[in-house]
């Protein structure tokens, strides 16, 4: 009889061992959720200002003011632009 309670004693420890280490698990799994739940809402928040960003950088009159102070670049004048169809016939405006 003695034999059977300490048996019974081992396994009731062995499951308590077992309920505390799933417990710490778990707590350990959820406080690492949120965390990456966290981290995933500030690179939403980062890829918004990005797109944000890059809308204003690449609005066509910006960029156009930049080709023609930077690159000294301009627009061709109408005897130099030259329309091409699509046959492959050359078109002159």
């Amino acid at each position: 009889m003695a034999r059977l309670n300490v048996l019974l004693l081992i396994l009731v420890i062995a499951c308590a061992l077992g309920v505390v280490t799933s417990q710490h698990k778990a707590r350990k799994l959820f406080v690492d959720l949120q965390y990456e739940k966290e981290r995933a809402q500030q690179m939403d928040v980062e890829w918004g200002k990005l797109q944000l960003e890059q809308s204003t950088l690449a609005m066509p009159t910006r960029v156009e003011k930049l080709a023609r102070q930077q690159l000294q670049m301009h627009l061709p004048a109408n005897d130099q632009m030259h329309l091409v169809r699509i046959d492959g016939n050359e078109v002159r405006p």
